[in-house]
């Protein structure tokens, strides 16, 4: 029984595959980090564009 236990804590076969995942979900976590960081800042900058467009639309239309 020790040789089995002993035999699994040293294979090292999948430790890639873990390693990738690990990366991968670090990816993303910061993806999605940033992505909230930034989305109130995206929606104000987007509002104040379109004021600036209608704006200058109704200055050139009058």
């Amino acid at each position: 029984m020790i040789k089995v236990v002993n035999s699994f804590f040293a294979d090292e076969s999948g430790a890639v595959t873990v390693d990738w995942v690990v990366l991968t979900a670090a990816v993303v976590g910061m993806a999605m980090l940033t992505y909230v960081g930034l989305a109130d800042n995206t929606q104000a900058v987007t509002d104040a564009t379109a004021a600036a467009v209608l704006t200058a639309q109704e200055f050139l239309t009058n």
